[in-house]
């Protein structure tokens, strides 16, 4: 099978196809033929040895994939062949064949193509995770999101719309009409206002930026209000930093997790949760992907198609 591999560390251009020995599922896989994988933050990290993500080269970038299932594994009951699946690996996702622990997938969407299915398990799990899972938002929870507008900011918003918050999402200007779109309640010009010094009373502060992002978050929270961190490297502050402030603080790292992504599709479905992509490149072009992507100004997702069908105009 082709794969998109890399030997060293360094710039995309490090990215290269290469052919290898299409992988066998274990008892508790499933072999899936990948249609589109979503580009992440962690594919740059690791591609350029910012982050050991996947170790030392040689490696295969990509961990969200969507797909149909060929071949599952002698302890696999949930899907069979022919079945379309999303998930979140542990990497190899840039290829034609990847493996997937059955408890890490769930069905896609019937009316969820392959490109959008591929740009949500991290951002789903991720955003779940933080705002559902540590945060408990609910009805009446007032959240603040940074980065609104990005890959996993748009999500955050929406699921915590769908737990009935009222949102708060930083972005640029020309931002604010995608992030009204998915129901922000105040867009807010992180350029020309500053939120340390507009906003307050936020229940959950979700910080997807790092830096003085944390510690300028803390000042909008009510008292013992949560700052939640997915930060990749600098998370500004410590639990202790944030305690003396009279806040919680719980950085969160994504976990994958086949029951979540479930509700996920359920919302998709229902057309209640909707990634953005932002744009389609084929497998090969990766490496423009990762340069749009390190931008930082992206809105939304960026998919790679692995197969000729899914390469559709207008996506």
């Amino acid at each position: 099978m082709r794969v998109l591999s890399q030997r060293r560390l360094g710039g995309p251009e490090v990215l290269e196809v290469v052919e290898v020995e299409r992988p066998r599922p274990r008892a508790d896989e499933v072999l899936v033929r990948v249609h589109a994988v979503g580009v992440n933050a962690v594919d740059r990290l690791a591609r350029s040895g910012a982050s050991p993500f996947f170790g030392d080269p040689p490696f295969v970038l990509g961990r969200d994939v969507s797909g149909v299932v060929v071949r599952a594994g002698r302890d696999v009951t949930a899907f069979r062949p022919g079945d379309e699946v999303f998930a979140m690996t542990g990497g190899g996702g840039y290829a034609e064949y990847v493996t997937v622990r059955a408890d890490h997938a769930a069905p896609k969407p019937a009316s969820v193509d392959h490109v959008h299915a591929a740009a949500a398990p991290t951002a789903c799990l991720l955003a779940w995770q933080a705002l559902v899972g540590v945060g408990r938002v609910g009805p009446g929870s007032r959240v603040l999101v940074h980065a609104a507008a990005g890959g996993v900011g748009h999500i955050a918003v929406q699921i915590a719309k769908v737990e009935g918050a009222y949102v708060i999402g930083t972005a640029r200007a020309d931002k604010h009409g995608f992030l009204r779109t998915l129901g922000v309640d105040e867009p807010l010009d992180y350029t020309t206002t500053d939120f340390a010094l507009t906003v307050r009373g936020v229940d959950i502060a979700f910080d997807l930026v790092g830096g003085d992002y944390g510690p300028r978050s803390v000042a909008t929270l009510r008292p013992g209000g949560l700052l939640v961190s997915a930060a990749l490297d600098d998370l500004g502050l410590s639990p202790d930093e944030a305690a003396v402030r009279g806040a919680r603080f719980e950085p969160v790292a994504v976990r994958p997790s086949g029951s979540v992504l479930g509700k996920a599709a359920a919302l998709m479905a229902a057309g209640r949760l909707r990634p953005h992509v932002l744009a389609v490149l084929p497998l090969e072009e990766a490496g423009k992907a990762h340069e749009m992507g390190a931008t930082g100004r992206t809105q939304g997702k960026i998919v790679l198609t692995v197969t000729e069908e899914d390469r559709a105009p207008g996506l």
